[in-house]
């Protein structure tokens, strides 16, 4: 820049006010492989991705899919995609991103999709308080606001704590504790402490295992899909809040389960357009890209009860689909196993 004399002279810019947070865990032991609390310790010591508590927006919602298939829901269960109005001091009238409804909508298709009425009718269908407790044994400790608004992530939570209910996906239906030190010894190499790994079964194997195919769905099919880009089996999902506010990816691998969360400390938005997939999603990339460099190239392991059923897919075209064996094998191009009106 100039004076008016036509001197240089140089000034400061605006610095960036935007922050971001990682988190990465080793899936069985809950190990932390890499932890990143914002871009500048030096500025201020808050870790945000322990100790912020962000709305998670759609990142909360396979939280909730997971619910109903632990009860009595399927990939293939049909939802109305269609509109809700409720009533009150304050009518609340939710919509999707895409201000649009789509009618009958299987699970599957509503979870790629983010669909926001479709979790809406999952939550409706299996009711707030079963998914509070359910969201709790899964990790989930920051309250939780008992409505509906819950299945749009309304309620703040940290990205240690979505971590580690993603991880439960991961794991086996294993809820495991991540930890940052797993030995310590004195000056005599004599161990003074050693990390006993806290692990608990907290959903049916083949429940977990269905929610990570889903959400495999999600990076193939959806709006995870700039993670295709990794070259190996990957699983997902995106979060945006209102305003765009903040932004989440967790991902998944058969390795590590971990997550981006993007956002201002004062709340301020990110800008339109800067949902999860856009500002969240290649961060995540850009880690697991260095971080799984030299690892082996491996697929989500097959728990027993799982069969793989014919099911048309977002585009269209026939995909396989996981489902529980044998009270839910669907025929040959899927089925409607319930009607969730």
């Amino acid at each position: 820049m100039y004076s008016e004399s036509g001197k240089p002279y140089l000034s400061l810019a605006e610095q960036n006010p935007v922050e971001a947070a990682l988190i990465c865990i080793d899936k069985t032991s809950g190990a932390i492989k890499a932890l990143v609390g914002g871009k500048d310790y030096g500025q201020t010591e808050f870790n945000r991705a322990t100790q912020a508590k962000r709305q998670p927006g759609s990142s909360f919602k396979p939280i909730i899919y997971a619910a109903g298939l632990d009860k009595d829901l399927t990939p293939a269960s049909v939802l109305m995609d269609t509109p809700l109005v409720f009533g009150g001091s304050t009518p609340w009238s939710p919509q999707n991103f895409d201000r649009k409804f789509n009618g009958p909508t299987l699970l599957r298709t509503g979870l790629i999709q983010s669909r926001n009425i479709v979790s809406i009718r999952i939550l409706q269908h299996i009711g707030v308080d079963y998914a509070v407790r359910y969201a709790q044994q899964l990790g989930i400790t920051s309250p939780l606001d008992a409505n509906l608004s819950l299945a749009l992530g309304s309620s703040g939570v940290s990205l240690a704590e979505m971590v580690t209910a993603y991880n439960c996906f991961n794991n086996g239906g294993n809820r495991v504790l991540p930890f940052y030190i797993a030995k310590i010894m004195d000056r005599l190499g004599r161990v003074i402490y050693l990390h006993q790994p806290q692990t608990e079964p907290v959903m049916a194997p083949n429940t977990a295992y269905i929610m990570t195919h889903l959400l495999e769905g999600v990076v193939k099919e959806g709006t995870g899909w700039r993670l295709k880009a990794l070259g190996r089996p990957v699983a997902g999902k995106t979060g945006t809040t209102n305003d765009f506010r903040d932004a989440w990816f967790i991902g998944l691998t058969p390795q590590v389960t971990a997550g981006v969360w993007v956002g201002q400390d004062n709340l301020a938005t990110l800008g339109t357009g800067e949902t999860g997939g856009q500002a969240a999603s290649p961060i995540l990339l850009e880690f697991l890209q260095k971080a799984l460099a030299k690892a082996l190239v491996e697929d989500f392991p097959v728990p027993s009860g799982i069969v793989f059923q014919a099911l048309r897919g977002v585009g269209g075209n026939i995909v396989l689909e996981a489902f529980k064996a044998p009270e839910e094998a669907l025929p040959v191009e899927g089925g409607a196993v319930s009607w969730i009106p």
